[in-house]
């Protein structure tokens, strides 16, 4: 084991000893700093120490002609320093190179999402058309705080605050997901420190008896045959559009008057009560033999995937610009409240998760039972002047 005083001089001047493949030659100045010279010529500068549990471990620092020597024994001094610290510089080599880019981790979440959520396809297009572009080629200890912030409020300009919320929550959620799994790189998650930026996604939009009327007049005349009994039976139940596009005439008892949606979007299943008019507009649909669906498309005898174009259209014909088919959903749930049903009620019959979503119809409850009050006050006051 060679050792010799290490400086530029010398070291450009090593051979390999005559019948080795290579020789080592270690610095007496800073323990452990070597370089190797090969027979074929190569040379390069290492660190060899003891690791805290007294295994010999070797670091690459360098090749010879990629730094100077000043440098190569820069690094070897702050190296060793590590290692007098009971560090182990080889061991976080391999730990930072073992760190994955996001685009894997992303793979990884995808793929955990099919496992478990009803519509995994809605997680896995944020994932790829966002994130993945964003911070794909990333490594994730790159991936920093700040420049989540930054890319948020660049999204804030062209994207709708609940979109961009999902964004946050979504790369958050890779990394609790690699933290969880013990992916090297995922122990502090970047996203968790970015603060969630405050709006108001309530939007609340009831369309009027006439406007429903107007509306449904419209559906009249779409080039979709089933629009009509969809706009109908959405405005009479307060399903949600997916349900309903998905409903079997095996779920709908018409004698007992309810509809069965076995999985909705919270997991559970649930009984719609059908009204007088809604039990009507499922009476005069057209049963297909061997379709299974209640309101499918008449071409392919599946469920329609979109009815967007076909209802924009309505929309326009009946002067409702910016009403959404959500919206629906909204103004059945405000024609029960302003008959007086109480919000618990419907909630059942909307099928909420919690109170907590009942809870923004709780002003039209309030308007109703301000008019009962008003009702009442004047009936005192009549009798009182009688």
């Amino acid at each position: 084991m060679p050792t010799q005083k290490l400086d530029a001089a010398f070291c450009l001047a090593a051979t390999c000893r005559p019948g080795r493949k290579k020789t080592d030659y270690y610095d007496t100045v800073t323990t452990g700093f070597v370089l190797e010279v090969r027979a074929s010529g190569g040379k390069t500068y290492c660190l060899r120490y003891s690791d805290p549990n007294g295994r010999q471990r070797q670091l690459k620092i360098a090749g010879f002609e990629d730094v100077t020597f000043a440098q190569a024994q820069k690094k070897a001094k702050k190296l060793r320093s590590e290692v007098v610290m009971e560090g182990d510089p080889a061991a976080r080599k391999e730990r930072k190179k073992a760190v994955p880019t996001y685009a894997e981790l992303a793979k990884r979440h995808i793929d955990h999402a099919k496992t478990y959520l009803k519509r995994p396809e809605n997680t896995e297009a944020v994932i790829n058309n966002h994130l993945v572009a964003r911070w794909g080629k990333l490594r994730l200890d790159e991936i920093t705080e700040e420049d989540i912030s930054k890319w948020l409020g660049e999204k804030r300009q062209t994207l709708a605050p609940a979109t961009v919320e999902k964004l946050r929550v979504t790369l958050g959620r890779s990394f609790e997901l690699g933290r969880r799994w013990k992916i090297p790189g995922a122990e502090l998650n970047p996203a968790r420190g970015v603060p969630r930026f405050r709006f108001d996604n309530a939007r609340e939009r009831y369309l009027s008896a006439s406007e429903a009327q107007r509306l449904v007049a419209a559906c009249e005349s779409s080039s979709n045959p089933q629009l009509k009994p969809i706009v109908q039976l959405l405005l009479y139940t307060g399903a949600r559009k997916t349900e309903l596009l998905t409903a079997k005439w095996a779920h709908v008892n018409l004698e007992q008057r309810f509809w069965l949606i076995p999985d909705s979007k919270t997991g559970k299943a649930r009984r719609v009560p059908l009204s007088g008019p809604a039990v009507a507009v499922i009476e005069g649909l057209v049963e297909i033999d061997g379709c299974p669906w209640l309101l499918p498309n008449p071409l392919t005898l599946k469920p329609y995937s979109c009815i967007k174009r076909a209802f924009a259209t309505a929309r326009k014909e009946a002067k409702l610009s910016g009403v959404r088919i959500h919206d629906l959903r909204h103004s059945a749930a405000s024609a029960m409240i302003n008959a007086g049903v109480d919000l618990f009620a419907v909630g059942r019959i909307l099928g909420h998760a919690d109170h907590q979503s009942t809870m923004r119809y709780a002003h039209l409850a309030n308007d109703t039972l301000m008019k009962a009050v008003e009702a009442g006050a004047a009936g005192i006051l009549q009798g009182e002047a009688a």
